[in-house]
């Protein structure tokens, strides 16, 4: 829907900032289980940094589309509405985050190497994470303010 159609029939979330890091935690959470899980698993398996790296991106997609989703289904929306409300709600927050936290831990001398034992790895994901939510608090909340992103899936709340 556009910004006119929300607004029409009182649904559009205001652009603040509280709202946007909501809509980014709510993200982020999706993406950080993506992320975490694909890191681990690409670790554990000895994988080169390339395709952790992708294994990471597709689960932080398939998580991140997947949290919203289930609140649309939940709210009776069909599967295949369902899936483009959360494709036009997190696309971009998803997007904006993977290519921050995962520039972040290939940028970290050692970090993708360095082991699931090792804080070395884990302080660089968790750190990679929080920068990642941090530069897509703004992003969000540009696109609520203009009724894209999160602004799509907040009538379904």
């Amino acid at each position: 829907m556009d910004q006119h159609d929300h607004a029409a029939h009182g649904h559009a979330p205001a652009a603040t900032w509280g709202t946007a890091a909501s809509a980014t935690l709510h993200c982020l959470t999706g993406c950080a289980i993506g992320e975490v899980l694909g890191m681990v698993v690409g670790t554990a398996l000895g994988w080169s940094a390339g395709p952790t790296v992708v294994l990471s991106i597709a689960l932080a997609f398939v998580f991140g589309y997947a949290l919203t989703m289930r609140g649309v289904l939940r709210a009776g929306v069909g599967f295949r509405q369902a899936l483009k409300v959360a494709l036009a709600a997190d696309t971009v927050s998803i997007v904006v985050m993977e290519l921050i936290d995962n520039a972040i831990m290939v940028g970290v001398p050692g970090a993708m190497d360095a082991g699931l034992t090792s804080g070395l790895f884990w302080g660089a994901l968790a750190f990679s994470l929080l920068v990642a939510f941090a530069l897509t608090v703004p992003v969000n909340r540009w696109l609520i303010s203009r009724g894209k992103g999160h602004a799509v899936v907040h009538q379904y709340h």
